[in-house]
């Protein structure tokens, strides 16, 4: 085994004796280190959990020692096992065999004869968490800005004692919460007060003197002089309840398409009656088959697309061409300008200028964007002073020359090819030539804006998602004739407003639109020949996206969506074809398919109806998928991305693809499709997938 884990950045254990206050005795000390900065987070492999091995029986042998503490790093305790060999198992008894070393490992920390204390002083996840849960005590710093367990996100299960260490601990309800719901919050992680809030911590500790405290508070543990009081775990309907809910929760957001989180709520709901012995093999068997699944493997692509390609982006000019960024021009003051407004305040700190046609909506767009910055202070987000400084940067001006002095400025006017070429014309009569134009368009051409410009090798695409605080990903577009200082500017920006950028060519609704167009466009059309629009809403379901097509179409609104699609018809006519009942429908002034209480509405159904070819859910699924390898071969072929990997970051970050299915890509290559599409697959056998 530790061969696949070759390249395993061991942690190493090492131990020294601390004497503790009030004459408590001498506490063994373990500290997980391996040797990095904190941007290298402590991991455990084969390697490093042997050397953790070898230092509990060190301490196990010795008879003066009243307690053994465990902490890590600075700023990291430790981040659960080391998964860059994951991928390169192929045997079922080796991915049983890691699950194995992992719990005959972490269980002594909870066997030894005397106590055992974990002190999380920084960032804990996975395995890191459940090391501290097989202490006797735990103690969390104030400052830990991360604590999850975040193995169904990848496709695992918490399989080193988290299912059932955990609710037999805080409870099944408060677990679940750690274990299934925060995952699928797009993997939502804990600070160091909501873990002691949950019961995780015994105690809290600020991060200045945080193991001084916590060795004082150990020694007071061990003297009698501190009772630790835990509540009584809730092992009846409770239980039942909490598990109950959570399925429910599961099936509504995934229809069954990431096994790891109906494998963890198992392990759950069975921890409530299982021995300790019991409850880890059941995990060890899990661990197990999941490691051999599809799922983990693609979940593991995605989390590699997602901390490492996003953070180097591919195609990006040399970030030293970019020009420094001191003051920012947004046109428009409409509410997609409020956010950009905002954004580029708080990221930047550079003073951010709004522009529209009229004061009364000039001025509504600024006091929206302090009244964000309002609510930032009432949830304790940024301090009455950043408060002030924040709201001092944003400003509104009738006039263009506002702009003399910027370095980047993004247009968020109406998705009209002559309006935005009218407001670039009128801008360069303000700004430098080495002023940055940004648009923000979804779909037209970022060339054909900045045709007629005197300097159109400074006009980018620069593609949010809404909304733009929250989605992370951002569409940088290259123009034909845009050059690498404007494009490296771009990307420098973006990732200052610490966003995943990707490069795009200048392509027709670029990358997730198109690809999302492509598929509610064969969606429609199997509606518009018949097909019930509740069938064509399941028909979707197995992708696991986070909401159905309709349900999106509502979200984005359906005269945005039609817009959208009338730009890709006018490129690829063949591919998006032009739905009269839709266009009927947003004609109607209609918002959605959906009545307030989900209901179909009535005018929807009569709208779309009179078709006299329907098809199945399985059809229409079929059509979907064939539609979308085609168009993604064809935006390959066409360069739009580098690589189909940036085809899959797209869709991650900007439409929620989900991480369990590794992106779309990789569904079409094991599902088959993508070979009986295009004759060939995607990635490489093995590439987000088990190898075969």
């Amino acid at each position: 085994m530790k061969d696949i884990f070759a390249d395993e950045v061991v942690t190493h254990a090492r131990v020294r004796d601390v004497a503790l206050p009030y004459g408590a005795g001498t506490l063994a000390l373990i500290t997980l280190d391996n040797g990095f900065d904190h941007t290298k987070p402590n991991t455990f492999g084969p390697n490093g959990l042997t050397e953790l091995n070898e230092a509990i029986d060190a301490v196990a042998a010795r008879d003066d020692i009243v307690a053994v503490g465990v902490t890590g790093k600075p700023f990291i305790f430790a981040v659960g096992a080391d998964l860059k060999g994951v991928p390169l198992v192929q045997k079922r008894e080796d991915a049983l065999a890691i699950g194995k070393l992992g719990h005959d490992v972490f269980r002594r920390l909870g066997e030894l004869d005397v106590p055992s204390f974990a002190y999380v002083n920084g960032a804990a996840m996975g395995g890191g968490v459940e090391i501290a849960l097989h202490c006797s005590y735990r103690t969390i710093s104030s400052g830990v800005p991360a604590l999850a367990l975040p193995e169904t996100f990848l496709g695992l299960v918490p399989g080193w004692g988290g299912t059932y260490l955990l609710p037999n601990l805080i409870g099944a309800e408060k677990a679940l919460k750690v274990v299934i719901d925060n995952p699928l919050a797009q993997n939502r992680m804990l600070k160091g007060k909501q873990a002691y809030d949950l019961g995780i911590a015994d105690a809290i500790f600020e991060p200045a003197d945080f193991l001084e405290e916590s060795l004082a508070w150990t020694a007071r543990v061990l003297t009698g002089a501190l009772e630790v009081r835990r509540p009584e775990v809730d092992k009846g309907k409770a239980w039942d309840d909490a598990v109950a809910l959570a399925r429910w929760n599961i099936e509504g957001k995934l229809h069954g398409a990431a096994p790891s989180y109906v494998r963890a709520l198992d392990l759950v709901a069975a921890a409530k009656d299982r021995t300790r012995d019991e409850g880890f093999a059941a995990e060890d068997e899990a661990l197990a088959d999941l490691i051999m699944s599809d799922e983990l493997r693609a979940g593991l692509y995605a989390f590699d697309l997602t901390q490492k390609r996003a953070k180097r982006p591919a195609g990006a000019p040399d970030k030293s061409l970019a020009r420094k960024v001191t003051k920012v021009g947004v046109v428009g003051a409409g509410l997609m300008a409020g956010q950009l407004a905002l954004l580029f305040a708080r990221r930047l700190e550079v003073p951010v200028v709004l522009t529209d046609l009229d004061q009364e909506r000039l001025d509504k767009g600024v006091a929206y964007t302090h009244g964000e910055i309002d609510k930032l202070l009432a949830k304790g987000r940024v301090s009455a002073d950043k408060a002030n400084r924040l709201k001092g940067l944003i400003s509104g001006s009738l006039t263009k020359d506002a702009f003399a002095d910027a370095d980047f400025v993004i247009e968020a006017v109406f998705e009209e090819m002559s309006v935005k070429q009218k407001v670039f014309a009128e801008l360069e009569e303000y700004v430098s030539p080495e002023c940055v134009l940004a648009t923000n368009t979804s779909s037209l051409s970022v060339s054909e804006m900045g045709a007629h410009l005197k300097h159109p090798e400074r006009v980018v695409g620069f593609h949010f998602f809404n909304p733009v605080a929250v989605l992370p990903l951002l569409e940088i577009v290259r123009g034909e004739r845009t050059d690498d200082a404007a494009l490296a500017t771009a990307f420098a920006v973006g990732k200052q407003l610490k966003k995943s950028c990707v490069l795009v060519k200048d392509a027709p609704a670029f990358v997730v639109n198109r690809i999302l167009l492509r598929l509610m466009a064969e969606i429609i059309q199997t509606v518009d020949e018949g097909t019930p629009i509740e069938v064509a809403e399941r028909a979707a379901a197995p992708l696991g996206l986070p909401m159905p097509p309709f349900v999106l179409m509502g979200l984005v609104g359906p005269a945005i969506a039609l817009h959208v699609n009338e730009t890709l018809h006018g490129a690829f006519p063949d591919r998006f074809p032009l739905s009269e009942k839709f266009a009927k429908f947003v004609a109607a002034g209609k918002k959605g398919v959906y009545l307030p209480d989900f209901t179909i509405d009535s005018d929807a159904q009569a709208i779309f109806g009179g078709g006299t070819s329907p098809s199945t859910e399985e059809q229409v699924l079929e059509r979907a998928l064939d539609a979308l390898a085609g168009e993604i071969k064809l935006m390959l072929d066409e360069g739009v991305v580098q690589a189909a990997q940036d085809i899959d970051l797209c869709m991650i970050l900007g439409a929620g693809w989900p991480f369990h299915l590794g992106g779309i890509t990789p569904y079409l290559d094991r599902s088959g499709v993508a070979e009986k599409v295009n004759g060939t697959r995607f990635l490489e056998p093995g590439v987000a997938s088990t190898p075969r």
